[in-house]
């Protein structure tokens, strides 16, 4: 029996979440049916359109995306840190964006005067909501049941259009975190959809393949854009919020990699990449493994041994789950 997702996620061992979600009818998330010719490519912008939309009113930003003919793929970064900067009036009207709240809460933000009871019951609400507005279970249910109402609407039924519950793997580390991204990020390029990363319609890499183009520092992160979790750099001290690694090596590690994975394509791995994968102590063999079947290669944990063994002791696990998969991916 699967775990409750709240015995899955542990920010305290990792803020980063691979997430997939699955159709669950024959009908097509995205793509061309071809059983009966009808396209359903214009659900992709509806998709890549709310999940960029919900980072200016969640605490959790997108680290990578990709949407796939009947699934897609996100790779979520919960900033907890931001959710509780946030004043009681800043977490009402976010919530309100997302769901009509309830009477004190829209009184309170009319400024309208309520008594101490009300007040004290108020802000049990806004410590839900909080709560609420950096967990990526709600996030994934704004999501796709925004999306499923739409696409309900659209095939003239009803019914469930999500597979029940979204897939979910923490990623422990760097090494697991840049696996993952371009994993994510290749999804197209191994369907068979698009010949190069930077070609592959509504991918996070794409949107920052083409804002590189137009700047002059892309590794710097006020030019990066804005939609999406930016590339802080190496790690150092006093690392600032942002994926842990420059944009131009990460850009030149996956189309090195799309290149790589290519049945027809043989080449060697260029020196700048060797020099990523050093640094995030994977070998060229466990990189390529990792970025073909990352969801293959994990199960709920992705990350070295060392790292899964300090999550599931913070998560109260009596052993930790994956081990052999983790010790062979990572080590």
């Amino acid at each position: 029996m699967p775990k409750p997702r709240a015995q899955q996620v542990s920010l305290e061992a990792t803020p980063y979440y691979h997430c997939v979600s699955r159709c669950v009818r024959r009908a097509f998330l995205c793509g061309v049916d071809q059983s009966s010719g009808d396209s359903y490519e214009h659900r992709r912008g509806w998709l890549e359109a709310k999940l960029l939309e919900l980072p200016e009113i969640f605490a959790i930003d997108i680290a990578a995306y990709a949407i796939m003919s009947n699934h897609y793929h996100v790779v979520l970064y919960v900033d907890a840190d931001t959710a509780l900067s946030w004043s009681d009036k800043e977490v009402i009207t976010r919530w309100h964006l997302l769901f009509k709240g309830n009477l004190l809460s829209q009184r309170y933000e009319k400024d309208d005067a309520l008594s101490e009871p009300e007040l004290a019951r108020l802000a049990m609400y806004i410590t839900e909501w909080r709560s609420r507005l950096s967990d990526i279970s709600w996030f994934m249910r704004v999501l796709n049941e925004a999306i499923a109402r739409e696409a309900n609407a659209e095939d003239g039924c009803s019914g469930r259009f999500w597979e029940g519950r979204f897939k979910s793997q923490a990623l422990l580390d760097e090494a697991a975190l840049a696996a993952c991204m371009a994993y994510v990020d290749l999804n197209p390029v191994r369907a068979g959809m698009s010949k190069t990363p930077e070609k592959s319609e509504h991918t996070s890499v794409k949107q920052r393949a083409v804002k590189a183009k137009t700047v002059a520092q892309p590794n710097h992160k006020n030019q990066q854009t804005g939609f999406l979790l930016p590339f802080a750099g190496n790690p150092r001290q006093d690392m600032p919020k942002g994926i842990p690694m420059r944009l131009s090596d990460y850009l030149e590690l996956v189309d090195w990699t799309g290149r790589i994975i290519r049945e027809d394509k043989r080449g060697a791995i260029p020196v700048s990449a060797d020099t990523i994968l050093n640094r995030l102590g994977i070998d060229e063999s466990q990189w390529l493994t990792m970025t073909q079947d990352f969801e293959e290669c994990f199960a709920t944990f992705a990350g070295s041994e060392k790292n899964l063994r300090s999550a599931c002791e913070k998560l109260s696990y009596k052993r930790p789950p994956g081990l052999k998969r983790c010790k062979a991916a990572i080590g």
